[in-house]
């Protein structure tokens, strides 16, 4: 059977087990320098030791300290375990694992971007059940009977949403990315500090926006029922990077804008957990996979080709949002207001400086490209499915920037 008709048999299906998949649903603490009540939170909670997990370059810049601070103050037991890579193996959450275990931790800090908040998923897992080998907690899905340890999310960019996602991303025993699903993922608070995302290049800034915007723009198009809650929040999303990352390009220490962004990856990683991805997310992985480029860039080449394509589809969608994002008003016609939506969004990419068109693309990777298109695609929940001839021709749109 044609991958294409076993695509579009199936394409309810990760709709049918997402919505089986308990998520969390956590108190969120906000505003610049909000890390500093986390001590405060352990102590509401009736946390006796916690582990601090973070990355080497938080670290270095010495963003831990309000934290342990925050701890000290309010008598809680501390270890930190700070030695987290950019792509997280089997050894290093083996290591942040055994740590949480010899000093008895009953929650886990989560201080940094995807890897650390992805690495500490595992590690609340699986020191739930210390005899299990890791590579057992790097399967498609994990059970945990209950919930995992605690996780108090503070994540140190606005873009991932993986503070809330309940999805994993590390590497397996092959040393091969794999993304994994906690069943019982427990993060009862999240805490989003502005502060942490100051002085970021600017490309680390737009790149975290763009995708960002990615998760709220494709959870909105996505063929699946879901709350009002769940839309609104992924309409806001959309209005927040729009209202906001300009901002920054201009201005890059405005705190409220910041502060905005944080929220707007939340609502993102919202979108992730209720309503998933679709092409824009399984063309950038494939094309990011294959040409090693970063993430964020591999969503902008990708976003105006496929929203262009699902034009028709989501006609009223499209519409709908560039009235919520004042791109439009009610008397504007449905075709016109999402032309306005989607020019409105080329405009956004090209103030954050991408350029349409990527020649790195070679004609000869197309039938590799795909494969692994088709192959991750079928985790999301597009508005249409695609057969192979359509992914060419969009294959060939972001190739030459049509």
């Amino acid at each position: 059977m044609p991958f294409y008709l076993l695509r579009k048999m199936i394409r309810k299906l990760p709709g049918v087990v997402i919505k089986m998949i308990p998520k969390p649903d956590p108190v969120m603490t906000d505003g610049y320098g909000s890390r500093e009540k986390i001590g405060e939170i352990c102590a509401d909670a009736g946390y006796k030791s916690v582990l601090l997990v973070t990355d080497k370059i938080i670290f270095s810049l010495g963003y831990y300290e309000k934290v342990l601070n925050s701890l000290k103050a309010n008598n809680i037991n501390y270890s930190v375990f700070y030695n987290i890579a950019s792509e997280p193996e089997i050894d290093i959450i083996n290591e942040g694992r055994t740590i949480a275990i010899n000093c008895s931790a009953d929650c886990i800090i989560a201080l940094g971007g995807g890897s650390v908040l992805d690495t500490c998923k595992i590690i609340a897992a699986s020191t739930k059940i210390p005899k299990r080998k890791i590579k057992h907690f790097l399967h498609k899905f994990v059970y945990v009977s209950g919930k995992t340890l605690p996780i108090i999310a503070v994540p140190s960019t606005s873009g991932t949403g993986a503070e809330i996602t309940v999805g994993a991303v590390v590497k397996n025993e092959k040393g091969i990315k794999s993304s994994t699903v906690v069943i019982g993922l427990n993060v009862p608070h999240v805490v989003l500090d502005s502060e942490l995302t100051m002085g970021a290049p600017e490309s680390v800034t737009v790149y975290c926006g763009i995708d960002a915007l990615s998760h709220g723009l494709e959870g909105y198009l996505a063929d699946i029922k879901t709350s009002e809650e769940d839309i609104n929040k992924s309409r806001e999303c959309i209005k927040l990077v729009f209202q906001n990352l300009p901002c920054l390009i201009s201005n890059p220490d405005n705190v409220n804008a910041r502060q905005n962004m944080c929220l707007a990856a939340y609502y993102g990683g919202n979108a992730i957990n209720m309503q998933l991805a679709g092409y824009v997310h399984a063309f950038a992985h494939s094309i990011g996979a294959l040409y090693q480029i970063p993430h964020g860039k591999a969503i902008a080449l990708c976003l105006i080709p496929i929203v262009s394509f699902h034009k028709n589809i989501c006609m009223d969608k499209l519409a709908e949002l560039s009235i919520y994002c004042g791109f439009s008003t009610e008397t504007v016609d449905e075709v016109a207001a999402a032309n306005r939506f989607i020019t409105a969004l080329e405009g956004l990419l090209k103030n954050c400086g991408f350029e349409r068109g990527f020649d790195m693309i070679d004609e000869k990777d197309y039938k590799k490209l795909t494969k692994m298109i088709n192959a991750d695609s079928i985790n999301y929940l597009p508005p249409k499915t695609l057969n192979n001839k359509e992914i060419v021709c969009l294959l060939d749109e972001i190739r030459n920037g049509r």
